[in-house]
């Protein structure tokens, strides 16, 4: 019988079980509620979850053999950090497994929200030819601001360059120097914000980034801006954005992610210039299937208490 045994809440990609299994008995509980979680937690070495399950300090409570919580992905904000590290427990997470399909999603969220695709479309199966009234920009030669320069900010920044976009960016925790050695011209938060014809999110939701654009934000943007984010719900005031849109301040907004998911029907949500899509910037079969062997390697490396390359906490 293998020595460990470990719990998956929210799927796993076959390739990554299978990693497991070579090594440990593996349990899938998809979809496990969260009074199940308590009761059977206490049980396992190592808990893999996805966005889903939210562990915490209750389920590290209960896990009394826990040693390791690995998320498949990159946010770690339905963790409890704190009660991880209380509990002495290792988080380790897949930071470089979805970039390129979160960066592609943005790319397809900014042209979306510059022609109107979906809308256009829309009308299309509706029967309708309203050719004129769909008369959306370019990117070309438009200003990019970057808020979050790090992986995906970056891979964003790069195919941004590739529609001839000028690209400014602006990270809290990254030097100016870094940023322009990754491809940016690094300004402050406020000359982003007067900058930018389109703005995009690329940073975790912590509770200094909470709010990051607020109604005074948009208040110092230009009229007509267009807003992306693929990051975290939470980062924008959704009640400011909705009021900017209705304004007119900014023109269009096209998010994958939500303060509340999912997010029901809301004004935001239903609102005709936002274009929504319900947090699929790393639902690839690419992503997914890298993120699964980078977890499975990771966790088991944990549980050997060898070098890890994601430790999160």
């Amino acid at each position: 019988m293998s020595a460990w045994k470990i719990l998956l809440t929210d799927g796993l990609e076959e390739n990554g079980q299978a990693i497991l299994r070579a090594s440990a008995d593996v349990v899938e509980k998809t979809g496990i509620s969260a009074d199940d979680l308590l009761q059977i937690v206490g049980e396992y070495d190592a808990l893999i979850v996805r966005g889903r399950t939210k562990v915490t300090p209750a389920v590290f409570a209960a896990g009394k053999n826990l040693k390791v919580v690995g998320r498949a992905g990159v946010g770690v904000d339905n963790i409890d950090l704190n009660a991880a590290k209380e509990a002495k427990v290792t988080v380790v997470n897949s930071p470089l497994a979805t970039t390129v399909s979160v960066a592609e999603l943005t790319m397809g969220l900014m042209l979306s929200v510059v022609r109107d695709i979906p809308r256009a479309d829309a009308s299309m199966k509706a029967g309708k030819w309203l050719k004129k009234e769909f008369e959306g920009g370019e990117l070309y030669k438009k200003t990019l601001g970057v808020i979050g320069f790090g992986r995906i900010g970056v891979s964003v920044a790069n195919r941004a360059k590739a529609f001839e976009m000028d690209v400014i960016g602006y990270d809290p925790l990254i030097p100016a120097e870094e940023i322009k050695k990754r491809g940016g011209v690094p300004v402050t938060l406020d000359e982003l914000l007067a900058k930018a014809d389109v703005i995009t999110m690329h940073i975790p939701l912590t509770a200094e980034s909470r709010g990051m654009l607020n109604a005074d934000s948009f208040a110092k943007m230009k009229d007509g801006v267009r807003i992306v984010c693929a990051a975290r719900g939470g980062v924008i005031d959704e009640e400011a954005l909705l009021q900017a849109l209705e304004s007119g301040k900014v023109a269009a907004a096209g998010l994958d992610v939500f303060t509340a998911e999912p997010p029901g029907l809301t004004p935001l949500v239903s609102h005709p210039h936002v274009i929504c899509t319900p947090h699929v910037g790393a639902q690839t079969v690419e992503a997914q299937g890298r993120a699964a062997n980078d977890i499975a390697t990771e966790v088991l490396a944990a549980l050997k208490g060898e070098t890890l390359r994601w430790k999160v906490a």
